[in-house]
């Protein structure tokens, strides 16, 4: 095979394609426990940019030193079955990573579980196909004078399947077979061209290959079977392009769950009403405090961040008249609002990114929802003052945003004193309200100064003695949020590392319960705690 020049070309570009399948599947498989965020996937990168570099010199000595090509495909058919085993135990040590790193780091907790889990299950192969383009530059090259468009061809040739190998699984593997079997299809193009090596060379290495093969076959048929993540939903699960997806339910809801770190996404009541849980419930202060029901008028509702539905339910449920439209960059997402969640025929599902429609969108409503924010994956573009100045362009005269805030943290500098005091830099009327049962707090603003007003006067006409209930705690407990230094904009909005520090804030004041008894107890004091 080595006299066949295609042959080595061809093993130059299925490399280059399999290490960006192999990343862009990283950050699939690290987004159920650390989320999907600019910082993971800043830690993924970074982390295979290693890999590569150790892979170049290792292959470029190895070359040297000992010019056989058996080497380097031996390395490739490795490759391959350590990458096809990534679906099949990579939870397995990412939980073993996150459980150590809980332990033994006091701060930036996220970033140090994270960046160890990708080293572990991702510099090792990579590194190995890291090996290829120094090596195969050696047996490609016949003299001095071609070296220069023999290294062309070999970084071209890398440089296309990286790309082919980048929207390959974004926009067909993984939403047609799901990020596991991406892996085990990239780890078995690998395989071949080892075994297109080995089986028409002098030493076959029949063992070696049959090993091999039955590893990765045996890959291929566990790691459907052992989920993609510990939590599995009992309704449904897959993946899109956006998300990992699970719906499951208990006696009284439903739920959807992205690949977030805390929490779910959605949920919706088996019986109509408020879900008597979650932050939605206090969200309908907004259309109340509008000049539109304090008019007798039915509203228009835009939620941005549409999720599976529950926001619009209860307003239609509440308030029947009102129209309602939602923003969701998912259309699986939205698929599933319609058959699993029962989100109502009359919803105007919009399938973008809620700034991108805000944008091409000439119409205001009396209520515009934000709720687009998970976790430490909070989008830049939707928290700074250019956002929320085109959000109070759509709105009515009377209108009313709502935002709602994810992440509870009331110390300074923390990421919701920035979003708030953003807000209150575009909006001249900015209350908030702590829901008391979660950690979520609702952001009410308005350009007038008629919220409480219109709220105070709707309140009795309220007829379901539950929301009427619901809507005076809402109206009690809000607090007035002033403006302030801490403001976010296009060209700076560092939401990623402020997210990260409250999400740092949750965990360790989860674990350290765990921790003192690691101390004093052990592995097997904490075994023991954690089982019985």
């Amino acid at each position: 095979m080595l006299r066949k020049k295609w042959f080595l070309y061809l093993t130059e570009f299925f490399a280059g394609m399999s290490v960006m399948a192999v990343e862009t599947g990283a950050s699939r498989l690290l987004a159920p426990y650390f989320s999907s965020s600019q910082i993971v996937w800043t830690i993924i990168i970074g982390t295979i940019m290693i890999a590569m570099a150790l892979g170049n010199l290792w292959g470029g000595r190895s070359a040297d030193k000992n010019p056989d090509p058996a080497r380097l495909y031996a390395r490739i058919l490795l490759a391959a079955v350590w990458i096809g085993l990534i679906p099949v135990v990579g939870k397995y040590i990412i939980a073993g990573v996150a459980m150590v790193m809980a332990l033994i780091v006091s701060s930036n907790y996220l970033v140090w579980a994270a960046f160890a889990s990708c080293f572990i299950l991702f510099v090792f192969p990579l590194m190995l196909l890291g090996t290829t383009t120094p090596s195969l530059v050696r047996y490609v090259m016949d003299n001095a004078e071609d070296a220069g468009s023999t290294v062309g061809k070999m970084n071209a040739l890398n440089t296309i399947g990286s790309i082919i190998g980048t929207f390959l699984p974004t926009f067909v593997t993984i939403p047609a077979v799901g990020t596991s079997l991406t892996f085990i299809c990239f780890a078995a193009v690998l395989l071949v061209l080892a075994l297109l090596y080995f089986l028409t060379s002098p030493k076959k290495h029949i063992l070696r290959c049959a090993v091999c093969t039955v590893l990765l076959v045996a890959a291929g048929f566990l790691a459907p079977l052992t989920g993609f993540a510990f939590w599995q939903g009992d309704l449904y699960e897959d993946e899109s392009i956006y998300n990992y997806l699970q719906v499951r339910e208990d006696d009284r809801r439903i739920y959807l769950s992205t690949n977030v770190l805390i929490g779910v996404q959605s949920v919706k009541m088996k019986t109509p009403g408020l879900t008597g849980l979650y932050y939605y419930d206090y969200a309908m202060a907004a259309p109340f405090m509008t000049d539109a029901v304090a008019e007798g008028r039915d509203p228009s509702v835009l939620i941005l961040g549409l999720g599976s539905g529950t926001y619009a339910s209860e307003c239609l449920y509440y308030l029947p008249g009102a129209s309602v439209e939602g923003v969701e960059i998912d259309q699986k997402i939205v698929d599933l609002a319609y058959d699993k969640f029962d989100m109502p025929g009359e919803v105007v599902a919009h399938t973008e990114d809620g700034r991108a429609f805000l944008n091409r969108c000439d119409k205001k409503y009396d209520v515009i929802m934000v709720d687009a924010y998970q976790d430490v994956t909070i989008p830049f573009q939707m928290s700074s003052v250019e956002f929320f100045t085109l959000v109070k362009e759509h709105l009515t005269e009377g209108g009313v945003m709502v935002v709602n805030l994810n992440m509870q943290s009331d110390k300074e500098g923390a990421i919701n004193q920035y979003l708030c005091e953003t807000i209150a830099s575009v909006f001249e009327n900015v209350s908030s309200y702590n829901c008391y049962n979660g950690g979520n707090r609702e952001v009410f603003a308005a350009a007038h100064d008629r919220m409480d007003k219109n709220m105070a006067a709707n309140l009795p006409a309220i007829e379901d003695d539950a929301l009427r209930a619901t809507m005076s705690m809402t109206r009690s407990g809000l607090e007035p949020v002033a403006k302030g230094d801490h403001i976010l904009t296009d060209d700076k909005a560092p939401v990623e590392l402020l997210g990260m520090r409250v999400v740092d804030e949750l965990i360790f004041d989860e674990i350290n319960y765990y921790k003192d008894i690691f101390r004093e107890k052990g592995f097997r004091g904490l075994f023991e705690a954690l089982v019985g």
